[in-house]
């Protein structure tokens, strides 16, 4: 599927502002380290974009319905597992990530929220004025953006073969693509 057709797609399921913007946020993320790690940047893209298809009509059954909507769109069962992946460990039944990109996935789908969460308690409210530093130390703070599973980012950040700092710095400058798109 081409990015449009997602997107135009993503559309017709999500018109909450804030989970667009999360979706955009994660498109742009999986495309950062599908460029830095040179795999299938539109591809990876793609998956990020519709990561949360079913979120907004769904809430309580996120990740459950997601192939039902993916798969009429003719998408493949690889594809959708893909997405799908994102719920393992939150959502009963879901498949556990094995492939690389399933892990960044899992890993920056909340990392990115984190994040944004940084940005939107400096004076500027701007990514480019975040710091790794002030990351670390918000980081140790289980009550700044509490609802962040943060043993879960760690979990996968290790199964990755990264660390937190390192994971932190590519999902920011990920999200830095797109500053403008998320006002931020």
């Amino acid at each position: 599927m081409k990015r449009e057709e997602a997107y135009e797609l993503l559309s017709k399921n999500m018109t909450k502002e804030n989970l667009l913007k999360h979706s955009l946020t994660v498109e742009a993320v999986m495309r950062h380290f599908a460029e830095i790690n040179k795999e299938d940047v539109e591809y990876w893209g793609v998956v990020g974009l519709l990561h949360d298809i079913d979120y907004e009509k769904y809430p309580d059954q996120h990740c459950k319905k997601c192939r039902e909507i993916l798969s009429k769109e003719k998408l493949d069962d690889d594809f959708i597992k893909s997405i799908e992946t994102h719920g393992h460990g939150m959502v009963d039944g879901m498949p556990e990530p094995e492939k690389f990109m399933e892990k960044v996935m899992i890993t920056i789908d909340q990392l990115s929220g984190f994040i944004t969460a940084c940005a939107l308690v400096i004076p500027s409210k701007k990514l480019e004025d975040v710091k790794l530093s002030s990351m670390k130390k918000k980081w140790k703070k289980k009550d700044f953006a509490a609802s962040t599973q943060r043993e879960r980012i760690e979990h996968w950040t290790g199964e990755l073969g990264y660390d937190l700092e390192y994971m932190m710095e590519q999902t920011l400058e990920g999200m830095k693509k797109i500053s403008d798109d998320l006002g931020l």
